[in-house]
């Protein structure tokens, strides 16, 4: 805890023009705790060594910053591990936001500085979690594109590298393929396969071990520390890692299921194939197609997408390659055969970025494109016709006297590297033992920003296991996943959170002592980090945390905390508000927002100058699913009038950094409606709202109209006791 804290009050950038310095100065010289007050207009720039000489001499041990958003200039005020700042937000969500010279802006303001006082002397400094020799090897699962491309990039960082496939041979999907797409400018050509040069670098790097016919029997540990069995023929291996990256790939969609599609007449006949078949023709061939039915050499050919792709029966969604693998496979027949004839019907091409070169030369080597549905393919006595509906030219159209149709399906991910019944990782979770998939059976994260990511810390998807990707996308994909491999080990080895909340050293520490055995916070972790012990107690794995708080908003007992985040540290910031008597008609409304999303949100709407009700405090939490109960009682005891939970969008298109903290939030709120009964406070003082960053024009509306409620409901009954 800080024994003497130095608060730093700036009245630059407009705040000086709106506050009152000098009331703001009292309360910080009021509170015992403070050992230095220092006020001065450009903190940021040239003043910026009157924080540094105190901290150097030692006058305070903890810094309150009263100036901008702590999202802004965080390198400028980071005096070092061993020293707490604590930034009070005065410029985007005071002066910038409410009146200058009203009463109620400065005592917005004084409240503020005073919830500050609170955390900078409740919180200790947080140590980081440092493991005993942590591995700094790198796991990959998967020898496709992606595993091999992840698996060089890694080791050339010289990284030691573990490569297991379950295959005898490397290559994935590559071993079956005749050319490739355009891997490199001017991308209006075709490319020769990478996978024999890719896999003979790879069994040659000293610095990678490769397992072929392999697979993983068992995953335990976290990062840093993962013990990886894997089990190639009769021989178990043990292998201890820090990271793993899954690059298991994706597989074709099953061509069965597209019998049921009548309109495609696959399975009718042998000349109807999909468009893997059509490659391993060619790759049989040299480059040569001959027809299945009879091996006659193919003249006219027509290719069909998004056959059972964006269908939502089938696979609602596209998968990003088909087209350009159709272009490459309509050269197949154009390069050789100028006067070759080949029909592609699609809805909408696309060849996005620079694959446009290539679209553009198939068009100039005679490839006739024809948007719209295609509605019956037939098999007249050998020769093939297809009937669309032409969206071009308005009418039904026909062609017949093809010897071949291709039809282009979409891929789904293999995430278990070997199917469902086997899995690729067995990982020894409480959750399950294979990454958590999303809706069309893919585990990404669903973060926006946040690629490579999964559910499981330290565990990364990389390619087409990842979502649905192009052979150039592959290739980044998986040189992305390496470097977030490699920043997970060395991260994790200087005791810092990876992924999202960077760079944080702090972590929950259990009190067992208070222990219940609800197994909340084991079930509630959206991320696999709590297990349990054989007396179903938590047993948490530090370095698979994000930090996310979800296990002390859990907790019942409140036998978790952070040093510097804990349910009595944010009791004292709410109990540090002022609150009026019930006479003088000020409501107050206690905001806890997001620190993602919402808070942002806060910001941009105080940077456009947009004014809402200055009765809201706000109190930044890492994530809604950190809310715990205790503190919409406490604030309600207070004399708080109402409480506002700020939170991301939730849902099929989440939001959260941390999975699903709005919904863990709505759940925690509406238990508390029995509490607010016991109480004698209406359930309306209680209120939910989704935020986006992109929000921000929204948030007067959503804050003025939360207090006209509240207004109507009239003030808290409790005030004053």
């Amino acid at each position: 805890m800080a024994a003497k804290i130095g608060v730093y009050l700036c009245s630059g950038c407009g705040i000086g023009e709106v506050l009152d310095p000098a009331g703001l100065l009292q309360v910080a010289e009021d509170d015992r705790r403070v050992a230095l007050v220092r006020e001065s207009d450009f903190f940021c720039g040239q003043y910026a060594g009157l924080i540094q000489g105190d901290v150097t001499d030692r006058v305070v041990d903890a810094v309150v910053l009263a100036a901008c958003s702590p999202r802004f200039y965080v390198k400028v005020f980071d005096y070092g591990p061993g020293l707490p700042v604590v930034r009070v937000n005065l410029r985007e969500q005071v002066a910038w936001c409410h009146e200058s010279g009203s009463e109620d802006t400065q005592m917005l303001a004084e409240d503020a500085l005073r919830m500050a006082l609170a955390r900078a002397g409740g919180s200790a400094v947080p140590e980081p979690f440092r493991l005993e020799n942590p591995s700094r090897a790198i796991l990959v699962v998967g020898g496709g594109l992606a595993g091999l491309t992840a698996a060089l990039e890694a080791a050339r960082a010289a990284y030691r590298v573990i490569l297991v496939e379950r295959e005898n041979s490397l290559g994935g999907w590559l071993r079956n393929v005749y050319r490739c797409a355009p891997l490199r400018p001017p991308y209006a050509e075709s490319a020769e396969n990478p996978f024999h040069l890719l896999s003979r670098e790879v069994e040659s790097h000293p610095g990678i071990v490769v397992y072929r016919g392999a697979s993983i029997e068992r995953t335990a540990g976290g990062p840093g520390q993962f013990d990886v069995t894997v089990r190639q023929g009769e021989r178990l291996l043990k292998e201890r890692v820090g990271s793993i990256i899954v690059a298991t790939g994706a597989g074709a969609y099953d061509p069965a299921k597209l019998t049921r599609l009548k309109n495609l007449a696959y399975g009718t006949s042998p000349n109807i194939i999909v468009s893997s078949k059509f490659e391993e023709l060619a790759l049989r061939g040299g480059g040569r197609v001959a027809r299945p039915s009879d091996g006659r050499e193919v003249r006219r050919a027509a290719f069909i997408q998004c056959a059972g792709s964006r269908d939502p029966e089938h696979l609602p969604y596209c998968s990003a390659a088909c087209c350009v693998e159709t272009l490459k496979q309509a050269q197949y027949l154009l390069e050789p055969d100028p006067d070759c004839t080949v029909f592609i019907y699609y809805r909408d091409l696309r060849a996005n970025g620079q694959y446009e070169h290539f679209y553009k030369k198939v068009q100039e080597e005679g490839a006739v494109f024809i948007q719209g549905e295609v509605v019956h393919v037939a098999d007249r006595g050998g020769s093939l016709s297809v009937e669309a509906d032409d969206l071009s030219l308005g009418c039904r159209s026909r062609v017949e006297g093809l010897d071949l149709v291709v039809l282009a399906t979409g891929m789904i991910p293999d995430v278990a590297g070997g199917g469902p019944e086997q899995g690729a990782l067995k990982l020894d979770y409480r959750q399950g033992p294979e990454l958590p998939a999303l809706k069309y059976g893919f585990p990404d994260s669903h973060f926006i920003c946040f690629p490579y990511e999964t559910r499981r810390t330290g565990i990364y998807a990389a390619g087409s296991v990842r979502e649905p990707m192009d052979l150039v996308t592959t290739l980044e994909d998986a040189a992305g996943a390496a470097l977030k491999a490699i920043q997970c080990v060395e991260m994790t080895a200087r005791g810092q959170a990876v992924h999202p909340r960077a760079l944080d050293v702090s972590y929950p520490e259990f009190n067992m002592s208070r222990c219940t055995q609800c197994k909340r916070c084991t079930e509630e972790c959206p991320f696999g980090a709590i297990n349990e012990d054989a007396g179903s107690n938590p047993l948490p794995q530090i370095t698979r945390c994000r930090r996310c708080g979800t296990c002390l908003g859990a907790c019942p007992e409140r036998i978790v905390s952070f040093k510097d985040y804990s349910v009595a540290l944010i009791s004292s910031m709410i109990k540090a508000i002022e609150v009026p008597d019930g006479d003088e008609e000020k409501l107050r409304v206690l905001v806890f927002a997001c620190e993602n999303d919402a808070y942002p949100a806060l910001d941009l709407a105080g940077a456009a100058g947009l004014k809402y009700n200055a009765w809201v405090r706000i109190i930044p939490l890492r994530c809604l699913g950190s809310l715990n109960p205790v503190w919409i009682a406490d604030a309600m005891s207070r004399g708080i009038d109402g409480v506002l939970l700020m939170g991301c969008r939730q849902g099929e298109d989440y939001q959260c950094h941390f999975i699903n903290g709005s919904e863990l939030a709505r759940t925690r709120i509406m238990n508390v409606s029995e509490t607010l009964d016991r109480m004698g406070l209406e359930a309306g003082r209680i209120k939910m709202v989704e935020v986006e960053i992109i929000d921000y024009t929204k948030i007067p509306a959503i804050l003025d109209g939360f207090a006209d409620e509240l207004a109507a409901l009239g003030p808290n009954p409790l005030k004053g006791f």
